[in-house]
Parts: structure tokens; sequence; C-alpha cells
């Protein structure tokens, strides 16, 4: 498989390394010395793009893999104001976009953990749930596309909760997400339920970003020949 790696930094650098390992070849890379210089047709090399770049360039890069008749895997965040446009273009286009907010294996069965907990946890309002999210300090959104789809879990199961907030809050139709950004940290989510009694917690911890890589990797590997729009619960489904 002949890919091409829209956002070479470092997490790009680790799918390269990924990707070489399970066979495949990297025909493109693009960083942000090259950036403004992507055309489709260099696109058309590739049997599948990896975007990983930075919330300012994902939805054009997105949209000239579209052009490039190019099937797209997309792990940026940061840009999700344009994500039902972009899934609008992409379906009435007849292209093919895998999106994830994490595309680390571990982190989706997080998901589920959470969504279960949480839905245990609807009946039970004296306990207020929190989250908290951790990455290195070169992370340019918060909170985190990992903290919004365990955010959006929690909301869509708890009754009392009606928003997020970027913020610790007593508020209780709110659910706090603290962001902290230190050193090099990969990615470290927490999801804690406190009451005056005790507390629960549920963690996922990144020890490095291989997890996220490899997951990206097969991602692309499940999307090709396949029309649409999907993302990791489709691919689990396989």
């Amino acid at each position: 498989m002949k890919i091409a790696i829209l956002g070479y930094g470092k997490m790009g650098k680790v799918i390269e390394q990924i990707a070489e390992s399970r066979g495949h070849s990297i025909v493109l890379t693009i960083d942000e010395d090259n950036a403004a210089s992507l055309k489709t047709e260099d696109l058309k090399q590739a049997d599948v793009a990896i975007e990983f770049s930075v919330p300012a360039s994902a939805v054009n890069n997105i949209y000239k893999c579209f052009e490039a008749n190019v099937p797209v895997v997309v792990g940026t965040t940061g840009w999700l104001d344009k994500l039902e446009e972009v899934k609008s273009n992409c379906t009435e286009k007849k292209q093919s976009l895998f999106y994830s907010s994490n595309y680390s294996i571990g982190v989706n069965l997080f998901f589920k953990l959470n969504e279960y907990l949480a839905k245990l946890m609807n009946g039970h309002r004296e306990y207020n749930p929190e989250i908290e999210e951790i990455h290195h300090v070169h992370k340019l959104d918060a909170p985190s596309g990992t903290a919004l789809s365990i955010a959006e879990q929690i909301l869509n199961q708890l009754e009392a909760k009606q928003k997020w907030v970027n913020t610790s809050t007593d508020n209780p139709n709110e659910l706090g997400i603290i962001s902290k950004r230190i050193g090099e940290v990969p990615g470290t989510h927490t999801v804690t339920y406190r009451s005056e009694a005790d507390e629960i917690s549920i963690t996922h911890f990144a020890h490095n970003r291989k997890g996220f890589a490899t997951g990206a990797v097969i991602a692309a590997e499940w999307l090709i020949g396949k029309k649409g729009v999907y993302g990791m619960n489709d691919l689990l489904k396989d």
C-alpha cells in the first residue's frame, strides 16, 4: 500500500515507521515547509492518505484528498466545527473519510468503559463527574479531541448534565473538563465521579505514540476499497 502522510511531525514520523514495518511504502510526506506546494497530482501517487497535521490545515488537506480521489484517514483534532460539512462533502462526492479523535485501540476500549460507567451512574446524582486530560506542551487544541469524545458520551448518558465547560465547575448541569499541558506527555485521560463518601476513577495512560500510529495505519488498511464516512466503531466491528 502506498501512503501519503500529511503532517510529518512527531506523529507522522512514528506513522511512517509503523507503516514501513507492516510492508507499506511512503510516497509523499507533507510538513510545514512544503505544505503550500501540495497538489492534487502529488496525492494521486498514493493509495491512501493519513492526515495528522494541524487544525488550520486539516480541512484543506481533506478536500485535496477528495479532489484526488484518495481515501483519507484523519487524526487531527481542533477543527470539529467543520466536521459535519466535511462529512456531507464526502458523501456528496462519493469519497472515503475515516475520522477518529483517537486511534489507540486501548482508548477505544476506554470509550466503551466510559459510556457504560456513565450509564450506571445516571441514577446516582450524588456523584459528580469530571474529566482531566494531560498532553504535551505542543498540542494546539484544548480540550483534546479525545476529551471531547469522552464528554459527549457522558452527556448522552447523564440526564443532569447539559453541557461541558473547559474548567472545574460546581454547577450541577455542567461537566467540567480540566486541560493540562505538561512536558512531552503523549496523552492521559481520567474520568472521576466524586461524592462526599468516595470517588470512582478510570484512566487511560498512553506511554508513547505507537498505539495511536498503529491504529491509524490499521484504519488506512481497512479503508481501502470503501466509500463513505467511517470511524473506529466501524473498524472494531470487523
